[in-house]
This record gives C-alpha cells, structure tokens and sequence, in this order.
C-alpha cells in the first residue's frame, strides 16, 4: 500500500463527509509552472470553505496539510510531500466580484489577472498591477506580490482564513504584518478569500495602464516558458538580476534548468529539468552572486518537500564562498 493510501485507510471515516476530491499520491508535476515535482501523498481539493472546515477539523493535527496555490511560484522537491496538500478549486475558491464602487472581494484561488479584469469592469483604479503577476490571490496575500513598483498590501482591507484546526478568522491589513515578498500571518493559516480597496477611475486611463503592464511584462520576462517567475528578491539597494548578471549567470545551465537569456532573474525548464537540477541552478547561482559581490541572495521562489537521497542541494551548495 502506497503511503496516500494508508493514509486514506488510517482515517477511514472521518473523511466520509467531505465532498471535495481526495487523491493519493497525486503528481505535483502536473500542478507546478516548472512541471516538474515530487508526489503529495494526498491530494485534498475541497469543494468550498465549509467543505475545508470540516476537513480541517477531521484531519488529526500531527498530520501535515499544506496549501498551495495554482503552482506559479512553487518549486516541489523530488521526495515529494508528506501528508495533505491542499489546492482550493476555482469553482469554489475562484470568483470575484465588486462589492461598492472601491472595494472587490476575490476567492484566494482567483487569479490575479482575473481581479484586475473586475477592477477594469467596475472602473476601480489601483489593481492595474495584478495584470502583471502570474499567480492567485492566496499567494500574492501570503507573499504580498507586487509588480510595476505596486504592493498587494496596498489594496488588502481583510483577509478571511481557517486554521489549522478549521475556525474562521478574519485578518485586518495591520495583522497580515506586510513587508516587502512578505506577511508574517501564522504559516498555518489558510487564506480563502478577502476585500480589496481600490478607487474610482477612468476606465480608459486603467485599460491604459494594464496593457502598459502587459506589454513590459511581454517585452522582457519569459512568459512562454516552464518557469517560476522571479528567482531571488531584489536585495536592498539593487536588482536581483543585476547581480546574477554581473556574476556572469546569465544564460547559465545545469542539467534542463536555465537562467533565462532574456530575464536573468527568472528560472526556466527548458523542457526536463528536474527539482534537483533547478534548485541546485539556484544555489549556484546564490554562491557565484556571493562570491562576486559580497550579496546573499533570497529566494522569492518557494521550495517545498523532501529531498530525494542522495539528491539534496545545500544552500550556496554548502561553500563558504
């Protein structure tokens, strides 16, 4: 019996009520922007916030449960993910809407493109910026997303939640303690959705802006390819990527996995990269940029899981560089 469905049997009834789709030893290859990954030993996809309380409140606490979003961001070592993971469907986590003239409320597995759209049909200026990030609502509120020099955190009024334990909560903007590529809310918590406030504008004038986004983000980032968008977060003072340039990194290969030609800061699967290839791409890159100009980078991109034996990558590959 493989360990998803052990897990299954172990639990037997008390997930009998659920009416979301569990699915053992589910590929997070076919989940991730970089299609690559390890199994989750159980996939949860609840059908709507009710359905994820009662998950929550059935699952035994020492059991992981881990959220993940639509992928965009995620790199999912090759051992794969213990216990649950949870992916909130579109249909019961993916709408959004405009709830006055200045303020829409998004489900955390809506897209942020998508947003911006109701924003634009609603003639609610300041969400022009979500046009430009690839991912959804849960991420770009865990990680307070941001492009074209604007915030999430700019727009959060309240952020609706479950614990682990499945109790509602609702978060103000002061409690989702924002800095820059984060929130220090408890990691536990699972965002399901939350109000945003922008401001009346000219449509024209947010169309405007929109395809300015757009046409920057077409012009230098490689949106065509298996990728997790920016790499490392811009370090104080400068630019990720022009530090990965400047310690000659640009273009650089390991295995399938590449630092984009065209955007320095973004990582690529050029079509077999594996976890192993892509994350030890990145600490190399971490120890050249450290070696060449004294800077550790960050990573933006969020690596989770189990390392494979004898496949684990040390950060900065373990140098004293």
């Amino acid at each position: 019996m493989t360990a998803g469905s052990d897990l299954l049997a172990r639990l037997g009834d008390r997930l009998s009520g659920l009416r979301g789709r569990l699915t053992p030893e589910s590929s997070m290859e076919k989940i991730t922007w970089f299609r690559a990954g390890g199994p989750a030993d159980v996939l949860f996809q609840p059908a709507d916030e009710e359905d994820l309380a009662a998950f929550l409140k059935a699952v035994p606490e020492e059991i992981p449960v881990m959220v993940v979003g639509i992928g965009s961001n995620l790199l999912v070592r090759e051992g794969g993910l213990r216990g649950f993971v949870v992916r909130l469907s579109a249909k019961g986590f993916g709408t959004a809407t405009a709830i006055s003239d200045t303020r829409i409320e998004a489900g955390a597995a809506t897209p942020d493109k998508h947003v911006s759209g109701v924003a634009y049909d609603a003639a609610i200026g300041g969400f022009h910026f979500f046009h430009g990030i690839p991912g959804g609502i849960g991420g770009a509120l865990r990680m307070n997303a941001g492009a074209n020099g604007f915030e999430t955190r700019e727009r959060v009024i309240e952020v609706r939640a479950l614990t682990r334990s499945g109790e509602r909560i609702v978060l103000s903007n002061a409690d989702m303690g924002y800095a820059y590529r984060h929130s220090s809310a408890p990691n536990d918590l699972i965002f399901t959705s939350a109000i945003f406030e922008g401001y009346p504008d000219d449509p024209a004038t947010i169309r405007a802006n929109m395809d300015a986004v757009r046409d920057h983000r077409e012009a230098v980032q490689p949106i065509r390819e298996k990728t997790g968008g920016s790499t490392f977060k811009n370090p104080e003072g400068t630019s990720a990527w022009k530090e990965v340039d400047r310690a000659g990194c640009r273009g650089l290969m390991i295995g399938g996995a590449q630092m984009s030609p065209m955007h320095c800061n973004f990582m690529i699967n050029t079509g077999n990269a594996s976890p192993y290839d892509l994350e030890t791409l990145g600490e190399t890159v971490r120890a050249r940029v450290l070696a060449t100009s004294g800077i550790k980078l960050e990573w933006e991109i969020k690596r989770i899981g189990s390392f494979r034996d004898g496949r684990e990558v040390k950060p900065f590959l373990g140098e004293a560089v």
